[in-house]
């Protein structure tokens, strides 16, 4: 990717990012002047996420947290001769953007490792750009099972599709069975009626929770879908009611989950809504105007707040002035540009203290052996590039607010 020779160097700063141009072949690096008056490397990680639009709440808690783990890099002199820089991209949850986005991350000869997206339905149509130029993605959100283990994982046909996809967060196959056994052994549900948005996250999600909620004995007594960016499910809710459910299970985002939430309990209803992490925010309560106390949500992990790891990322994020809260996935967004930033490492060290040439192939070599103890706990991948950690929490609405009422590890 970059090449080491006698060069005459013209650095010209444009646009905020410094542009490299070169008699010859380019050099190893791009070069900029760090606050001690030396010279750095500069190392940029992209970040791809909902920026603004509906789910933007989590979008920035993504590129927030990614900013804080290179600024943290960076004070630290983590590795040393290089300066890490964030360029992230706003995807607005479409996968043309994200598909875009990446091309574009490709296009920047500095992006050694891309954090994100969040939805799995994006992630799909950048996995393969991203491959096609060896460059690593690591994924804090991403829980559709295809993305890492292939299509024909349900069948028990394990195929790792992209050797350069990772992620920090468990699979939907961990946590739609998580969701099924809490819902039926803890809360004593047995009959589910089960909605999902159609997406590729939504509907996978309600898939694998139906499958062993079955399997566990419980009835799914209904189901229906609805349709991301519409506001009226009264249909839905209406068949809710008449099947005589004692719970709802739903695979989808809170802005439709919130929503559903609120209609379903205007008929009468007093039943729970469940749901999957992309629930998990403050947003989905606020949505219902009905009073949504009892309503459920998994979320991959522990919670962030309650893990000792976790302090100095919550003090430093707070001290850092970042005016959106780092939300569901902070932790997990800090810990994938950890990981990255600790496979750059490795490469710089076994390259003399260089930035090598084939920089991009060397960290995904490496982000397959980190390992090291992050704000979410232990920090390492599988032979698929799926986290190692399968620990994760469920939440229930009480007092307008997400309480944790069971953290465990899943095995399955």
């Amino acid at each position: 990717m970059r090449h080491r020779s006698l060069l005459v160097l013209t650095t010209v700063i444009t646009t905020g990012a410094l542009t490299l141009t070169a008699c010859g072949s380019r050099d190893e690096a791009k070069t900029g002047d760090n606050a001690g008056g030396g010279n750095k490397t500069v190392v940029v990680i992209g970040v791809d996420a909902p920026l603004t639009g509906s789910l933007s709440a989590l979008g920035q808690g993504i590129k927030n947290s990614v900013d804080l783990a290179a600024k943290t890099a960076n004070k630290n002199n983590e590795v040393p001769g290089v300066e890490f820089k964030v360029e992230a991209l706003d995807d607005q949850a479409v996968p043309a953007s994200g598909q875009a986005n990446a091309t574009k991350l490709v296009g920047n000869k500095d992006v050694l490792g891309v954090v994100g997206p969040l939805n799995s339905g994006v992630a799909q149509q950048m996995q393969g750009v991203f491959a096609s130029a060896n460059l690593a993605q690591v994924s804090p959100a991403n829980t559709n099972p295809s993305l890492s283990q292939g299509d024909n994982w349900g069948k028990g046909e394990y195929k790792r599709p992209f050797k350069t996809y990772f992620r920090t967060a468990a699979t939907d196959v961990v946590q739609g069975k998580f969701a099924a056994q809490y819902l039926f052994k803890d809360a004593g549900k047995k009959k589910v009626f089960v909605v999902d948005d159609k997406q590729t996250y939504g509907a996978g999600l309600a898939g694998i929770f139906s499958e062993e909620f079955k399997k566990l004995g419980g009835e799914v007594v209904g189901t229906d879908h609805v349709t991301v960016k519409e506001t009226d499910f009264s249909s839905t809710a209406d068949k809710v009611k008449a099947s005589g459910a004692d719970s709802v299970y739903f695979g989808g985002q809170y802005p439709e989950g919130g929503l559903l939430s609120d209609q379903i309990k205007k008929t009468g209803a007093a039943i729970p809504l469940f749901g999957g992490d992309g629930i998990y925010d403050p947003a989905f309560i606020s949505a219902s105007a009905e009073a949504n106390d009892g309503d459920l949500a998994t979320s991959i992990g522990a919670p962030v707040e309650k893990l000792d790891t976790a302090k100095k990322f919550i003090e430093d994020y707070k001290a850092g002035g970042y005016k959106d809260p780092y939300a569901a996935y902070g932790g997990y967004s800090y810990d994938a540009g950890w990981a990255i930033v600790q496979a750059v490492k490795a490469v710089v060290a076994a390259n003399g203290g260089k930035v090598p040439t084939d920089a991009r192939a060397k960290v995904v070599e490496a982000l397959g052996k980190v390992s090291f103890d992050g704000v979410t706990g232990k920090v390492s991948f599988d032979e698929y590039g799926d986290t190692t950690n399968k620990q994760l929490t469920v939440y229930k609405v009480e007092g307008g607010k997400w309480v944790d009422v069971k953290s465990d590890t899943f095995n399955q």
